[in-house]
C-alpha cells in the first residue's frame, strides 16, 4: 500500500550545510527503501512530502523526528494514495528563495514557506503549484 506523508520542520542550526546534509541523506535513503518526495525549504523551515510503502514511510518519519538537525517537526497531512505523484525524484528539491514571491503569498499571508501558519491541504496544494511552474531546481 502506498501513502503520503507531509511534515513540516524548523532546523535545529541554520547553518549553511543543514539543506545539503538534509538532502544528501533523504536522497541515498530513499533510493534504496523505494521512497520519492519533495523537499521545500525557506528561512530556515523545511517541508518534505515523502511516499511509499507504508512501512517504509512510517520508520522513516520516526527516523525525521529523531533527527538532531531538525526541531519542531510536526505532521501535516497524511493519505493512502493509488499513485505517486513525486515519482521522478529520489527527493525533489525547491529552494523559495529562488521562486517568485507570488506563488508563497497565494497560499499564506505572507511571501513566505510557513506550514505553521497554514492546512496540510493547503501545503500539498503550494507543492503542487511548484511543481505545476517547474521550480523543483534540485533533484536525485
Amino acid at each position: 500500500m502506498l501513502v503520503r506523508l507531509l511534515y513540516a520542520g524548523r532546523a535545529a542550526d541554520p547553518g549553511a550545510t543543514v539543506v545539503q546534509d538534509i538532502f544528501d541523506t533523504a536522497s541515498a535513503h530513499n533510493r534504496a527503501s523505494g521512497i520519492t518526495g519533495i523537499l521545500v525549504y525557506g528561512g530556515g523551515i523545511f517541508m518534505q512530502a515523502i511516499e511509499g510503502g507504508r512501512q517504509a514511510i512510517s520508520n522513516l518519519y520516526g527516523v525525521i523526528q529523531r533527527d538532531a538537525r531538525l526541531k519542531d517537526v510536526i505532521l501535516l497531512h497524511y493519505e493512502e494514495i493509488v499513485e505517486r505523484r513525486f515519482g521522478a525524484w529520489s527527493m525533489g528539491l525547491v529552494d523559495t528563495s529562488r521562486i517568485n514571491a507570488r506563488v508563497l503569498l497565494k497560499y499564506s499571508e505572507h511571501a513566505a514557506l510557513d506550514p505553521y501558519s497554514v492546512s496540510g491541504q493547503v501545503s500539498m496544494a503550494l507543492l503542487e503549484e511548484l511543481m505545476a511552474t517547474a521550480s523543483i531546481v534540485g533533484h536525485t
